[in-house]
């Protein structure tokens, strides 16, 4: 609601989810859109410490972009006697949503009655809010009668989401608020860039050294937050394990490890001790080229300090084995007692503006709102009861995002609709997606642009951007909070959960979806999410907004929720966390004779995830208007590159042309591409799509290429 000539709303990219208020500058401006605002950074959110980053303070900039798709588009078929029909889609071809609806409809019942009810899947992202995130969860089970759901999350948090649940038996992705890193004095930040993909973050870590705490870091890459650190530890992406095998070695070898903690609170030293045995800090240098110095300083630090706290990001979880490599920095917590006080914890840096209540209310394959197993008969009778159903109409399981994409390429799905996604970019592999999706009898696509998704779309439908979807986030330390609508939704485009609605309707299920305003999706929700990990029962717009948010679990109104997780037990049903022994194994593509280097991607601080916004955000793209690949100078020496040279990057999957970086800060035998391009500038068509076989995440973070001058 607007007052004094400004609106409050929330950044829509990373997991911090800034403050912001837009200030008319333009008094001629109209009220129902972003041209002539400005982004200030909002000073009263708890969370930022009143700042924005580049990104949040050009986050108008994509939703005012004159390419915004403000109308449902269908692609035009060609006829049944014309030759060219064999070729596919040809022009888009503007409708009526009541055309729109009513033939996406059609076609879904059509395939539904030919293939059965799982041959429909959804596929949604974490940039949205939790409300539409439930829907979708809902819309699929419900309205398709489908098993078939998962997200992009499934790309981002997985890893550390199944990590978390396996040691603690609870995943958020802090166990503690971020009012607590100042506290700190030992902290390790392992393979996350906060000061480029967080930056307001890095306050809280510049607060903590202030108060005199060590700062150590560990990336294949000399990045902004390295550049903060006391000690950096350049690690060759795959070999994560073996280095904090060697820490953990240290703390058993020379009783640094917290006793008493580990006896009351844990299970599971004796499998530590073993798998950590042959891992001295001699073998971890031989293997790392980690020193054994450094190996002994930073795990006798760690342990002598009295407090500590471990960050983790896709640096170490993007990989086949992601979930093993979290549950060691969570085993250098539990051993040292560094959690569920003051000043300690685990956390995994979330990628998304929505990551965390992404996955906790019905986004993923296997899950219920609440964070309930989709599986468990008990979870399965609760939302049951709250949606009206019987429990044996809820499907059971489906697979994850990328098997689902497999599953299109054999032919068990033949319709897809997406949202707040873009898996053509986002996905390994990628140039099997698009062959895959080109299979599909319907691929329906809602966004605020034509994506490189959407291009191969039969229906391009207009959503609603951050500024225009009224909701509720959780942000990276568990705080769920509530974003207001600061403007009307612009052309033909809807609210996002109008649209599952309107489709719902159409599907001849709309009696479950018909609700009077966005808070009472929410309503529901908070009461399907009732005695579930994840419950958010005690919560409501009023309370959000007066509290200016509030942190999970919260399961009555009169509950003050749990800023710090486990200060007194764990989630498992002993109240014991489980600690794991962990033996490294190889990836799933080590570098060869033939591939000899590793391909490693990641963020850049001025775009996000596959560029759809930043891409059209003009004073961003300037800044990265390509990709770069970042190589050392003996590899350039390698294959011959000079000033101006491009190199080609070659894997088992693709072969893709760049222009090149030379820099002394980078391992040796690694190349680093940003993922925010699609086309030939796409570095995801290199990617090996090999899966962790717990959380499903893919190995972007590690694939064997060779290198040679273009």
């Amino acid at each position: 609601m607007e007052a004094a000539g400004s609106l409050t709303s929330h950044c829509c990219f990373c997991s911090m989810q800034c403050g912001m208020t837009l200030v008319r500058s333009d008094p001629k401006a109209e009220i129902n859109g972003p041209a002539g605002y400005t982004v200030k950074p909002s000073p009263d959110f708890p969370v930022a410490t009143g700042r924005l980053c580049q990104k949040g303070l050009n986050a108008l900039d994509h939703a005012r972009h004159p390419s915004r798709i403000l109308h449902p588009f269908r692609r035009t078929e060609g006829s049944a006697g014309d030759p060219a029909a064999a070729q596919g889609p040809k022009e888009w071809e503007r409708a009526s949503w009541e055309e729109a609806l009513t033939d996406i409809a059609g076609r879904i019942r059509a395939i539904q009655g030919r293939a059965g009810k799982d041959a429909v899947a959804v596929y949604g992202g974490g940039s949205l809010t939790n409300e539409v995130c439930y829907l979708m969860g809902k819309f699929t089970r419900v309205a398709l009668q489908s098993r078939y759901i998962d997200y992009n999350g499934r790309y981002c948090m997985s890893s550390a989401a199944a990590a978390s649940n396996r040691a603690f038996g609870l995943d958020r992705g802090m166990t503690f608020p971020l009012s607590e890193i100042p506290k700190a004095k030992y902290i390790i930040i392992a393979g996350a860039n906060v000061a480029e993909c967080q930056p307001t973050l890095v306050p809280y870590l510049m607060e903590a050294k202030k108060n005199g705490a060590i700062l150590v870091t560990t990336d294949p890459r000399n990045t902004m937050t390295s550049k903060m650190a006391d000690l950096h530890v350049r690690l060759q992406p795959g070999f994560d394990s073996v280095f904090v095998n060697g820490l953990l070695n240290v703390l058993i070898r020379e009783k640094l490890y917290d006793a008493r903690f580990v006896a009351e609170r844990t299970t599971g030293l004796g499998e530590v001790e073993e798998a950590v045995r042959p891992f001295t800090p001699e073998r971890v240098e031989e293997l790392t080229g980690v020193l054994e110095a450094v190996t002994r300083t930073i795990a006798r630090g760690f342990a002598k300090a009295e407090t500590g706290i471990v960050l983790t990001a896709r640096g170490l979880e993007q990989q086949v084995n992601g979930v093993e490599n979290t549950l060691n920095y969570i085993n250098l917590c539990l051993l040292t007692g560094k959690i569920g006080r003051a000043g300690c914890g685990y956390g995994a840096v979330t990628g998304q503006a929505n990551g965390q209540g992404g996955r906790e209310h019905g986004q993923k394959a296997d899950q219920l709102p609440g964070y309930r197993s989709i599986e468990d008969p008990a979870a399965r009778r609760h939302v049951a009861g709250v949606w009206g159903i019987e429990p044996d109409e809820l499907p059971g399981k489906g697979v994850s995002a990328y098997e689902m994409i497999q599953k299109i390429d054999e032919g068990e799905i033949r319709a897809l609709i997406v949202l707040g996604s873009n898996p053509v970019v986002s996905s390994p592999n990628s140039r099997f997606v698009e062959r895959a999706l080109a299979k599909l009898e319907l691929l329906v696509v809602v966004d605020l642009f034509e994506t490189e998704t959407a291009s191969r779309a039969h229906w391009l439908l207009p959503g609603s951007s951050f500024l225009e979807g009224e909701g509720t986030l959780t942000n990276l330390e568990g705080r769920v909070f509530h974003r207001p609508r600061a403007f009307s939704p612009p052309g033909e485009s809807l609210p996002d959960y109008e649209i599952l609605c309107r489709l719902a309707e159409k599907l001849g299920r709309g009696e479950y979806f018909r609700y009077p305003s966005i808070e009472a999706v929410f309503a529901e929700l908070c009461r399907a999410s009732a005695g579930g990990p994840a419950d958010y029962s005690g919560l409501t717009y009023d309370r959000l907004i007066r509290a200016k948010g509030v942190h999970w679990p919260c399961p009555a109104p009169e509950h003050p929720g749990t800023p710090m997780l486990f200060t007194g037990r764990f989630a498992h049903a002993d109240g014991r966390a489980r600690l794991f022994g962990i033996t490294p194994k190889l990836p799933a593509e080590p570098a060869d004779a033939e591939y000899p280097y590793v391909l490693t991607t990641g963020r850049l601080p001025n775009h996000y995830l596959s560029g759809v916004q930043t891409r059209r955000t003009e004073a961003l793209l300037k800044k990265a208007p390509v990709p770069v690949a970042e190589v050392h100078p003996r590899l350039a020496a390698a294959v011959g590159l000079g000033v101006g040279s491009r190199i080609r990057l070659t894997s088992r999957r693709d072969s893709l042309v760049f222009e090149v970086k030379v820099t002394e800060g980078i391992h040796p035998r690694t190349i680093f591409v940003p993922f925010h391009w699609g086309g030939e500038l796409c570095i995801n068509r290199l990617t090996n799509d090999k899966l962790d076989p717990v959380s499903s995440m893919p190995e972007f973070k590690i694939c064997a290429v060779k290198a040679e001058k273009a």
